[in-house]
């Protein structure tokens, strides 16, 4: 729950609508506006939902849902799998989703969404790629990544994955937006790839928990992974690709597009070249074009550099498990022989003094050095 956002008490009320069939963002807002709160709502006799504006066909759903449901056995549910909600009333509510047609009232997820994800780019594709694509967003993906911009896209198979896995080895963030319940991962052996995105970044959805990745799910689910972000960048899509109606829908929120030029002659490039040959895309052949475009001045700002000195024994042992590459306490606790509490407490100690950095999950990495902002010109 965000700062003055949405009580605990009430988050299961959110969750509880959430799940009923048809109510969707403009009907959340109908029921706010009249109700007050969700919790009344949930309340609420056939009389009072119609005089809300609710149709029949929507009440009877409801109805239906408060039949079938627990709503603490669905907030408990959601609390073992080590997620949870962030709804329009939460602070921590991305910024740029909000304003988009249609943004999802609720939010599962794992992992952290940090301020600094404002400045993210989409970066999505073909789900059977080429070596030219593979190879273009291991460069793009990774650079956006290196420079400080956090890289958002769907998880699936081919371009989608790769611009995650590019993000994670440049030491970049990363979020990915599914197309089902937050504790299913889809495709299946993309589970690995999910647990370092949570480290690093966050896997979010709009779907219920146990929602299967239905092919009805996926062209909605677009318009979150391009509402969260500055630019959508389409690396390999054939004319059809669903990769496309991710741009269409950063087009109708008035962001910018971007397409990676192909070979005229292969189909994996046709839907990338008409964007660009119809204008809605800009041509991009590296990231430089993408900052230039968002008028995005990196601004570096050098921290002072504090040489890493242990000030005891503890510090030291731990200091030397700690590199750029994330490790859990446990390993470190493993490493050092030292016990987990021990470790867990000098860790916070050592973050305080700047030493190393909390990357989500109970992992860690050495302080960096220099952090980037961007400013728009």
């Amino acid at each position: 729950m965000g700062p003055e956002g949405v009580a605990l008490t009430e988050v299961k009320y959110w969750i509880g609508f959430n799940i009923a069939s048809g109510i969707g963002p403009a009907r959340f807002k109908l029921l706010l506006d009249h109700f007050g709160d969700l919790e009344k709502a949930w309340r609420a006799s056939d009389a009072d939902l119609k005089a809300a504006g609710l149709d029949r066909r929507s009440i009877e759903a409801l109805i239906a849902t408060r039949q079938t449901i627990s709503l603490d056995e669905e907030l408990e549910k959601l609390q073992q799998e080590g997620a949870r909600t962030i709804t329009w009333q939460d602070a921590d509510y991305p910024p740029r989703l909000r304003h988009v047609h249609s943004a999802p009232p609720v939010l599962y997820v794992k992992g952290d969404i940090l301020p600094q994800d404002e400045w993210a780019v989409a970066v999505v594709g073909t789900r059977s790629s080429r070596a030219y694509g593979r190879q273009m967003v291991e460069e793009i993906g990774g650079d956006l990544a290196r420079s400080g911009i956090t890289v958002v896209s769907g998880l699936a198979r081919g371009i989608d994955s790769l611009a995650h896995r590019a993000a994670l080895r440049a030491g970049g963030r990363t979020i990915a937006v599914l197309g089902c319940g937050i504790d299913i991962i889809y495709p299946h052996e993309h589970t690995d790839l999910a647990r370092k995105i949570v480290d690093r970044g966050a896997i979010i959805t709009e779907y219920p928990l146990g929602t299967q990745p239905e092919g009805g799910n996926f062209p909605p689910r677009n318009r979150i992974i391009s509402g969260l972000s500055l630019g959508t960048l389409v690396i390999e899509a054939g004319k059809r690709s669903g990769a496309l109606i991710t741009a269409d829908y950063a087009l109708e929120q008035g962001r910018e597009v971007f397409a990676l030029p192909g070979n005229a002659n292969s189909p994996k490039s046709q839907g990338t070249n008409r964007l660009i040959q119809d204008g809605a895309a800009k041509l991009v052949m590296a990231v430089e074009d993408i900052l230039e475009e968002l008028n995005l001045t990196l601004v570096e700002q050098h921290q002072e550099v504090r040489m890493a000195v242990p000030e005891d024994e503890k510090e030291a042992q731990i200091l030397q498990c700690i590199s750029t590459e994330p490790i859990h306490v446990d390993e470190i606790g493993q490493r050092t022989s030292l016990p987990i509490s021990e470790v867990t407490s000098t860790l916070a100690m050592m973050e305080l003094k700047g030493m190393v950095r909390q990357v989500g999950g109970m992992n860690y990495v050495v302080a960096r050095e220099r952090r980037v902002e961007y400013v728009v010109d």
